[in-house]
């Protein structure tokens, strides 16, 4: 062979060779969605939801969903991962846009819309109307409490089977009456907060420490008329993202109140979530532990963030160092690319694998918004360590 021809195929076999095995950067990845997540069309009637691969489209919602709060503190949490500004003056932008859920009395979402959004604002700035609008949607909440019950009215429709439901999901936005009280020193706000979080662990939780989705009250006398799901596989099944919100709803109760009750629940809930058999050994659930398609079944990204930023705040106060592990184990399984969003998807979006309504074949396997935000979460809270 000539000596050219021996240094060509040289340079090809390790030049490919050298190509094949450049690391994946996950930081550089990070970067540029962070990067799309800013650049994002602004349009006050298009909060971005989730991304389809199949269309190819980002599903847009407009502020009165549930979800809309989650954006814009996505970029107040980007902002505050990076020291960028640019991320500041757009989450100032899209959180604006939010304000007019104060009076949305419809829903019980208003903490995960309003603290989401103009809560994480407040982090970064002494805004007082900032604080104004926390207070006012957290008065527009407290109108749907039921002191017989000493629940907050989760939902409105289903009517025809349900009285008074209230979903685990519900103890997430206790933060917002809590944050209330310490803005107005008006202990009312923390008060109906506290009768929620005692009604929800009377009446939520299982023998074995997991919870259902959804109870159902008698408004006239507090009796419990059934105990359901609407996202989980079935009523006696354990729904991954449920236990999530269980185990951050009384971890954050437990932060505000110093009540042993909610540090025990939390701890049990916890416990019963990373030793589940049916656990994969990366960390992310299924998207309900009894699903019988398991290990055929989708996964749920958004549930391990919950849970990963909980276990964070959990570790804090227990100092139970498999906590804390859980959360580091996450963010390492989460910056790879098995779920990472590529960068050449343009959506504003980091996480792929996350399973919104499963019943509803709805949001199964996508990137959700809310999944990055726990997990901006969870990157936060292990920095602040």
């Amino acid at each position: 062979m000539k000596p050219t021809l021996i240094i060509i195929v040289i340079f090809l076999f390790f030049g490919c060779k050298s190509k094949q095995e450049k690391p994946f950067d996950s930081d550089a990845i990070l970067q540029e969605r962070y990067k799309k997540i800013a650049d994002y069309q602004v349009d006050s009637l298009n909060f971005p939801r989730s991304y389809s691969f199949k269309e190819n489209t980002v599903n847009k919602v407009g502020s009165k969903d549930w979800t809309s709060g989650f954006f814009p503190g996505n970029l107040w949490q980007i902002y505050e991962l990076t020291g960028d500004v640019a991320f500041k003056n757009k989450a100032k932008i899209w959180t604006a846009f939010v304000e007019k859920e104060k009076y949305n009395n419809r829903t019980h979402d208003m903490g995960f819309k309003v603290f989401c959004s103009f809560g994480n604002g407040l982090k970064h700035e002494d805004n007082q109307n900032y604080k104004d609008i926390i207070v006012k949607s957290s008065q527009t909440l407290i109108s749907r409490f039921n002191a017989t019950i000493g629940s907050i009215r989760s939902w409105d429709f289903n009517k025809e089977t349900w009285d008074f439901p209230v979903i685990i999901d519900n103890m997430m936005n206790l933060e917002m009456l809590f944050e209330a009280t310490k803005i107005t020193k008006d202990s009312m706000f923390h008060n109906i907060a506290v009768d929620h979080a005692n009604t929800t662990l009377k009446n939520h939780f299982r023998n074995d420490n997991s919870c259902y989705h959804v109870v159902d009250y008698n408004p006239e006398n507090g009796d419990v008329r059934m105990k359901v799901t609407h996202q989980g596989f079935n009523d006696e099944s354990v729904w991954a993202r449920g236990q999530g919100w269980a185990i951050y709803g009384y971890t954050m109760a437990y932060r505000y109140t110093k009540d042993a009750k909610y540090l025990a629940q939390s701890q049990a809930t916890a416990n019963f979530f990373i030793n589940h058999k049916n656990l994969p050994k990366d960390g992310i659930p299924y998207l309900d532990f009894n699903d019988p398609a398991i290990p055929n079944a989708p996964r749920d990204v958004s549930a391990a963030t919950v849970v990963a930023s909980a276990m964070v705040e959990l570790y804090q106060y227990t100092k139970n160092e498999t906590y804390l592990e859980y959360s580091k184990k996450i963010i390492n399984t989460l910056k790879t690319p098995e779920y990472l969003l590529e960068s050449t998807i343009d959506a504003p979006f980091i996480l792929k694998h996350s399973t919104g309504n499963w019943p509803k074949k709805d949001e199964v396997d996508e990137p959700i918004v809310y999944g990055d935000y726990y997990f901006l979460e969870t990157l936060l809270r292990l920095k602040a360590l």
